[in-house]
């Protein structure tokens, strides 16, 4: 299969595990499907049920460079990433990474690709629809087929697929826009199903829309004129236009979980992280990132989420209206995952900047330098490599370290390595960042 996954959102439904640059595709929050007791996100669940069902599968994700650290941490690098250079809706983005999987991975023009969201809550039964819907669209019979869910309840969140019967495939007499529940119901009576915005179509297809609706030859020239490009979705640029679809139907377990109340619906468990519920508490969920406990006393249908970036105590309810709230808050982002590990902002003062960083084993930081500000590291736990200059220094627990203005600087993990960096300067900016080619070691 060739699998187009896309990433976006702005994580903001899910504050505070969630925010600008972690959506909430990325937070670990259920069990592992291999049963070993880690927790893993939506992103490796997507992913890891794709490579069982297709373990040659080709998976591009479609997403922003904020977030590519985050998914080279959780995934690995054996996936291709289409970089949307700025937001441009749907379409533009689908198209930019068909483009791609034709220019720079040779992907051939008959070939069927798949495109679906990469944050739904599914069963097994998904990816073996996946792959139905991949053999359809190489069968050709029509131009786009879609996967079609079949509703479990009148869904005001979701537009409909009206097919033309209740077959397994069928075609597709026409589309309705996100309804009332009075009209859901009618749709559903109908049997329609609801579009989770999953498709499959051979690569040439979607890029001769591409040319119809955008000026450019090949990737390259599309990349760099994407800000130029009208923001248009998938839906309305080709889907509704089409009149050669059809749609395969599926019955399993779909969910979109882009709420506090929806997500804590799928969970297996009410609490994560260090919580207690009193035997008081009806439907609570703690979820905690942080080092300390939560203890919640005779509260009913309710969220609490503690993480490095605040801590929200809510009614399930409500707990979907959070976003006009967390829109106030101007802070830094105090945790992200990068691709050699993670970092947590411990405090912030006028002219410093306390992180605990931990790197993974193996993993190395770009070889970098800073112009306005210096950084002391102090390692606390393993051991690795420090590279400044060139030079290369081993270094273990209780080491530190003085890197100045100007200086290259890298960090190397030989085992797990936690280091507490402090960032010094009148000007602590996250752009004041040049990078290098990796110097060699001399022996």
């Amino acid at each position: 299969m060739n699998i187009i996954l896309l990433s976006g959102g702005s994580g903001k439904r899910l504050w505070p595990l969630s925010n600008d640059i972690r959506s909430k595709q990325f937070i670990k929050i259920f069990r592992d499907s291999d049963g070993d007791g880690e927790y893993e996100s939506m992103l490796q669940r997507m992913y890891m049920g794709i490579r069982k069902e297709d373990p040659e599968a080709t998976i591009t994700v479609a997403t922003s460079r904020s977030q590519i650290s985050t998914i080279y941490n959780q995934i690995g690098r054996d996936v291709s990433i289409s970089v949307e250079p700025c937001r441009r809706d749907t379409f533009p983005a689908i198209a930019l990474a068909s483009v791609y999987l034709h220019d720079v991975c040779r992907v051939g023009l008959d070939e069927p690709v798949v495109v679906c969201p990469v944050d739904p809550f599914v069963d097994s039964q998904y990816f073996k629809a996946l792959a139905k819907l991949s053999e359809l669209a190489a069968a050709g019979k029509s131009n786009l087929t879609l996967l079609g869910m079949e509703p479990t309840y009148p869904s005001e969140k979701y537009g409909y697929i009206i097919p033309d019967s209740k077959d397994e495939v069928s075609g597709v007499r026409e589309f309705k826009e996100k309804p009332d529940e009075a009209t859901a119901r009618d749709y559903i009576s109908k049997g329609a199903l609801w579009n989770g915005g999953i498709f499959a179509y051979k690569l040439g297809y979607v890029i001769d829309r591409a040319h119809e609706l955008i000026d450019f030859k090949r990737y390259d020239d599309f990349f760099a004129n994407y800000e130029k490009v009208t923001k248009i979705s998938f839906d309305y640029a080709v889907v509704e236009k089409e009149k050669s679809i059809s749609v395969l139907r599926f019955s399993g377990i779909w969910k979109d979980l882009g709420t506090w109340n929806t997500l804590t619906e799928a969970m297996d468990e009410n609490i994560v992280g260090n919580g207690v519920l009193a035997d008081t508490c009806e439907n609570v969920h703690i979820i905690n990132s942080l080092d300390v406990p939560v203890l919640a006393l005779g509260l009913k249908n309710a969220v609490i989420s503690a993480s490095p970036d605040g801590i929200l105590v809510s009614d399930k309810n409500e707990s979907s209206y959070i976003k006009p709230y967390v829109d106030k808050f101007d802070q830094p982002i105090m945790f992200a995952e990068k691709s050699w590990g993670s970092y947590q902002v411990i405090d912030v003062e006028n002219e410093s900047m306390t992180i605990k960083v931990t790197l993974n084993p193996g993993k190395r930081m770009n070889y970098h330098s800073h112009e306005h500000r210096a950084e002391s590291w102090n390692i606390i736990e393993g051991t690795g490599v420090v590279v400044i200059d060139g030079k290369f220094r081993d270094v273990g627990p209780g080491d530190a370290i003085m890197i100045r203005p100007g200086e290259k600087h890298s960090i190397i993990a030989s085992t797990r390595l936690q280091v507490i960096e402090v960032q010094l300067g009148k000007d602590i900016d996250v752009h004041d960042k040049i990078k290098y080619d990796f110097p060699e070691r001399n022996r």
